[in-house]
């Protein structure tokens, strides 16, 4: 491997709304393969996209520019401008066409700003809506067929405005009753119990989505000793790509979660992360510990990272370059977000945010 090229298997956090020039040096030396922005990098909509013309400013190779923009508390845009509606609201409201609207208004949104991809959709099927393992009212079915149905029609919507998505949480956070930004959940499912419901939505979504997240839980049917998911060659490497085929980018969820900074020493955790098989590492949080991430990744065997960099290549060959940005152009997507929200909910209901999108939670969700 080029020692100027691991940085591409890197995808980083930002620190605040403005690059400073400290963080800036860091990111033209270690050339970060991708950035992910959060809720403490959004003041305004011209302060968003000159954060992300910055970015793409400093990079030598186009980088990816990702968000976590679902609907609902996943919303970091909602600071913005409008709460869209989330997953479960537009599931229950029974008409796939919202759910597809939904889809198009985010794709140019975040074209708009300069964003290339979306960490979503989820296909975990809710088992139970009410379950305290993150994925409230994120889920787009209770069944296969209505999370396939659904998400897909999300998906597809949001891939015909030129941005491109990742299916979460693979192989299946469902079952889970714990939530991995505290603790590493341990999910007691049997293989075949995740090929007749987890792993059927997945496989629906092979060769439709751009990119996977691999998400930190523990699965026992696949490895005896406690192994978080987003770590585990037998997860990713056996089953995601030589069983299931999946041939896009597969990232690992922030290993800045504390299912995994629980158990791993940051070395270990890259080692690890690419000998499963991820071809991109996220650091979310802990933006300093880059340096030592790209150090980790020049100590790895070149099979490992010329295939997570081949991997990135690829996916980077279809990044379509943002719309021209104006105030005017926002307001109107901005308008529109407000209207399907009204649509969905009601003008009453659409007033209020949900009191879960009101408290601000200590951590933000994936």
């Amino acid at each position: 491997m080029k020692t100027d090229s691991r940085g591409q298997l890197i995808l980083t956090g930002v620190p605040g709304p403005r690059l400073d020039a400290e963080t800036e040096k860091l990111f033209r030396r270690i050339q970060p393969g991708g950035f992910i922005l959060f809720t403490r990098n959004i003041e305004s909509a011209p302060q968003l996209r000159e954060l992300i013309d910055d970015l793409r400013g400093l990079s030598e190779i186009e980088p990816i520019i990702t968000i976590d923009q679902e609907g609902g508390r996943v919303s970091r845009l909602r600071l913005i401008g409008n709460e869209p509606p989330n997953a479960q609201q537009l599931r229950d409201k029974g008409d796939v066409n919202f759910i597809r609207r939904h889809g198009e208004i985010t794709g140019r949104l975040l074209r708009l700003f300069g964003f290339n991809l979306d960490l979503c959709p989820v296909l975990d099927i809710s088992f139970d809506d009410d379950a305290d393992n993150s994925l409230r009212g994120r889920c787009y079915g209770k069944t296969v067929e209505q999370v396939v149905r659904n998400a897909g029609a999300f998906n597809e919507a949001m891939r015909g405005q030129g941005i491109a998505s990742c299916g979460k949480h693979f192989p299946g956070y469902s079952a889970a009753t714990s939530d991995a930004h505290y603790q590493l959940p341990r999910i007691d499912r049997t293989r075949e119990e995740l090929d007749q419901n987890e792993l059927a939505v997945f496989r629906e979504f092979m060769e439709d989505v751009d990119s996977m997240m691999i998400c930190h839980g523990w699965y026992p049917c696949f490895e005896s000793e406690k192994t978080p998911a987003s770590l585990s060659a037998q997860i990713i490497t056996d089953l995601l790509r030589n069983e299931l085929g999946f041939a896009g980018l597969i990232m690992t969820d922030d290993l800045d979660m504390g299912a995994i900074l629980t158990g791993y020493q940051l070395e270990d955790t890259i080692r690890l992360a690419l000998a499963a098989g991820n071809d991109l590492a996220m650091i979310c949080h802990r933006i300093p510990e880059i340096e030592n991430v790209h150090r980790i990744l020049g100590t790895l065997p070149s099979d490992q990272t010329d295939r997570a960099l081949a991997s990135v290549e690829r996916f980077k060959k279809k990044i379509v370059p943002p719309h021209e940005f104006s105030e005017a152009a926002f307001r109107k997507i901005d308008n529109e977000i407000w209207d399907l929200r009204v649509a969905t909910l009601g003008e009453k209901r659409a007033k209020k945010r949900s009191i879960e999108g009101v408290k601000r939670s200590p951590v933000e969700l994936f």
